[in-house]
């Protein structure tokens, strides 16, 4: 496990902004501890700083990962936010789209959303802004990208998409290489 660069430091963070906002400096210093991002193999990991000590007792051929994985770099050099970082960005959300029953199946199975399964949004959501697609039930199902803004869903016609698909829990079952 090592430490981010600045410069990767910088990427998670802004992607991570990009879905939570400022919230950002309440997942890094929260109330149980100080936690921190760390990168093995390009994966990026979440982790309490009380538990690095621990994991620098394992050797690196021996430690597979350790907290929760929130995406990876890309060989481009860009961070993929991972499924995996749904449960902590969820809370925090800024921005968030609540989906019809109907239209659940539809983006567990990877389609974007479109104004006929739209529920409800956030006000005030701008275009090609970060948001967390929630059940009716409140159940965070996953993120994605507005593809309209509040205002422009209005006036939608019903085939048009609102969100773009980014990642859902559905992948766990459709891919079976999320982490290696």
């Amino acid at each position: 496990m090592s430490q981010l660069s600045e410069e990767k430091t910088k990427l998670v963070l802004e992607k991570l902004t990009k879905y939570i906002g400022a919230n950002v400096k309440i997942l890094i210093d929260r109330p149980d501890g100080i936690y921190c991002f760390r990168e093995r193999k390009n994966w990026v990991y979440y982790v309490s700083e009380k538990v690095l000590p621990l994991a620098n007792t394992v050797g690196p051929d021996h430690l597979l990962c350790i907290g929760t994985c929130f995406g990876k770099f890309t060989k481009s050099g860009k961070f993929k936010l991972g499924i995996t970082a749904l449960h902590h960005l969820a809370p925090y959300a800024q921005h968030k789209i609540w989906v019809k029953p109907s239209a659940e199946q539809q983006f567990l199975y990877g389609h974007h959303i479109m104004k006929s399964g739209l529920a409800r949004i956030t006000e005030g959501t701008s275009q090609y802004q970060g948001i967390v697609v929630f059940s009716m039930n409140d159940l965070p199902l996953g993120f994605g990208i507005a593809a309209k803004s509040t205002t422009d869903c209005k006036h939608a016609d019903p085939t048009a998409i609102i969100c773009f698909h980014q990642a859902d829990i559905g992948e766990y079952i459709r891919s079976e290489d999320i982490i290696s």
